[in-house]
């Protein structure tokens, strides 16, 4: 007997979901509203428009159990990183109420207070490139870090007390990078650099744009920066003082991070200083210190030309810095201080263990780990890492990178002059 021969009950069916049948009887109301009108035109134009009514409140309840259109990005919060701890650095987090000690591991988000002590620098770095190198005796709190699908960034902190200095990225148009100070807000167009100033006790309140431009809004003034112009107030002023400051002039020589060698068996050694010359300059001052704060100076001297040689100085670590004064006796702001090394030269070869993990990426930031000789110096493409620790270990965070193809290059250095370099190149997209 064949398969259509055998008796037996068979069952077919057809999913039909709640919408399509509530949507079948609207149309059919619908119809039977229309025939009617044409058979009973004015017994039945109130009765069409109360059933259109209906029928348009049901459809609008129908269109709610579908997913919503996509409206406006909503803001997504985002985190910051510290790339540079030296010295006492601590952070409140906005989720409690007690102070922590600062850690490349931990990361920065709104509402959090980062606070620095009397030898303490710190650098943040926030997803939009952005980077905020906090100088000492510093309080600063992030008051909004936020991002939405469109790439449109929002950061914004507050300078409570102390001196900062901030750099933007080329970030997205639409996005926003302000700082704030004593009820002051300025808005720092992509890749501007300002330097801030808050110093509540003496009621001395300034912000400087050293590079690109900005707008600062207060109490209802607005006033445009750009190039080496600040803005300076007291809380009584009703209007801020703009003013043009003189820019520094550019150290060259010895370079950043650079080492100087000095031959076997010699105390010190003599060490040119050279650096850009400034129009209208009347002479220059010229600082070396052995530490970033320059609380110590080693010398503090003022010279009529771009260049200098100074003498007796010996093996160690050093810092630099140059300004320019007018005929006034007007001094420049400060240059940025450039750090050097005068190593013992040997002349045999020296051996510097170097070991890298792999490499870690959070967007544009790559975090760079590994292990040298305890005692080594290392620098992550030309940015000295702050701290190695006792076993030679170090941690590091690179300021954002661009997209495409970078070089990572990490060099490490002792003080018998042995150097290590690795490179790595890495892709951002």
């Amino acid at each position: 007997m064949s398969n259509k021969a055998k008796p037996g009950v068979y069952v077919a069916w057809k999913t039909v979901t709640y919408r399509s049948v509530l949507m079948a009887i609207l149309g059919a109301m619908l119809i039977f509203a229309a025939a009617l009108h044409e058979i009973f035109p004015k017994f039945t134009d109130s009765t069409v428009k109360a059933a259109a009514n209906l029928s348009s409140g049901l459809l609008e309840k129908v269109a709610g159990l579908a997913p919503p259109l996509k409206g406006p990005s909503a803001a997504v919060a985002q985190q910051a990183h510290f790339t540079v701890l030296d010295g006492t650095i601590r952070v409140r987090k906005s989720t409690g109420n007690s102070w922590i000690n600062a850690d490349y591991n931990v990361p920065l988000e709104k509402g959090d207070v980062v606070q620095t002590g009397a030898e303490g620098m710190a650098k943040i770095v926030f997803n939009d490139g952005t980077n905020y190198t906090v100088k000492q005796d510093s309080l600063i709190v992030i008051e909004e870090n936020s991002a939405n699908d469109q790439q449109q960034t929002n950061v914004s902190v507050a300078v409570t007390t102390g001196t900062v200095d901030l750099t933007t990225a080329t970030y997205v148009q639409g996005s926003k990078s302000q700082v704030i100070v004593a009820g002051a807000k300025a808005s720092l167009a992509p890749d501007s650099a300002a330097m801030v100033r808050n110093d509540p006790k003496g009621d001395q309140h300034e912000i400087l744009v050293e590079k690109g431009s900005g707008q600062i809004e207060r109490n209802g003034e607005t006033v445009r920066l750009s190039d080496w112009e600040k803005v300076s107030f007291q809380s009584t002023s009703k209007t801020m003082a703009r003013a043009t400051e003189i820019g520094p002039p550019a150290p060259i020589t010895p370079g950043n991070m650079m080492p100087v060698f000095i031959n076997p068996g010699e105390k010190s050694k003599e060490v040119e200083f050279v650096w850009t010359p400034m129009a209208n300059a009347a002479g220059y001052r010229l600082r070396i210190s052995h530490n970033p704060y320059f609380s110590s100076l080693l010398m503090d001297r003022k010279v009529d030309a771009a260049s200098v040689v100074v003498t007796g100085l010996p093996v160690g670590a050093y810092y630099w810095s140059i300004q320019s004064y007018d005929a006034a006796g007007k001094e420049s702001v400060e240059s940025e201080k450039n750090r050097f090394t005068i190593v013992a030269k040997t002349k045999e070869k020296i051996d510097l263990a170097l070991e890298l993990d792999p490499f870690i990426q959070h967007g544009h930031v790559i975090e760079v780990t590994g292990k040298t000789e305890a005692g080594a110096r290392v620098m992550v493409n030309g940015k000295e890492v702050p701290l190695v620790n006792d076993d030679g270990t170090f941690h590091f965070f690179t300021p954002p990178l661009p997209n495409g193809e970078n070089l990572v290059t990490v060099t490490a250095q002792n003080a018998k002059g042995g150097v290590n370099t690795h490179q790595e190149k890495v892709v951002i997209q």
